[in-house]
């Protein structure tokens, strides 16, 4: 699967415009959906951070951090826009990353925002298997459906039947 970087490189425009709706409200904002041991879906509000060629995560101990250790499999979906329904989608795998160095500089970015850290956070790498951006008009400005889309998917994983 992609880093940051790599889809970056592959898809720059649509990067620019999802990495842009994660930080609309200051701090990297979005939903994190994960997977229960049950196999059902857990979904949960959390701060993603581009930095350093990828997009991490600071995870307190929770449910969340409980689904992405044992299955790493998550979708991260970005907040609306205030004035339209303007969409960022990511999926891929979720993996630990135990790297000093990289921790703290993805933690200077993320403080940086203006958002806070408890310092027991485990710190989470998301590998990027596809993506998707839905482009809204502003509410009130004619047809609202359908968005335009445009989708990604890393050409290193293989397709899934």
């Amino acid at each position: 699967m992609a880093t940051w970087a790599e889809f970056a490189a592959a898809a720059p425009e649509m990067a620019a415009a999802g990495r842009a709706l994660l930080y609309q409200f200051g701090p990297g904002l979005g939903y994190l959906a994960t997977v229960r041991k049950d196999g059902g879906p857990r979904l949960h509000p959390f701060c993603p951070t581009v930095a350093e060629g990828g997009i991490f995560g600071l995870i307190i101990p929770s449910p969340k951090q409980g689904d992405l250790l044992r299955d790493g499999r998550y979708a991260i979906h970005s907040f609306p826009k205030p004035d339209s329904d303007d969409e960022f989608y990511l999926a891929g795998t979720a993996r630990r990353v135990d790297d000093a160095a990289l921790r703290a500089a993805v933690l200077a970015a993320y403080l940086s925002t203006g958002a806070t850290s408890e310092g027991h956070e485990t710190f989470f790498e998301f590998d990027i298997e596809r993506a998707l951006l839905a482009i809204y008009p502003k509410r009130g400005e004619g047809p609202g459906w359908p968005p335009a889309y445009t989708k990604w998917r890393d050409p290193a994983v293989r397709r899934r039947s």
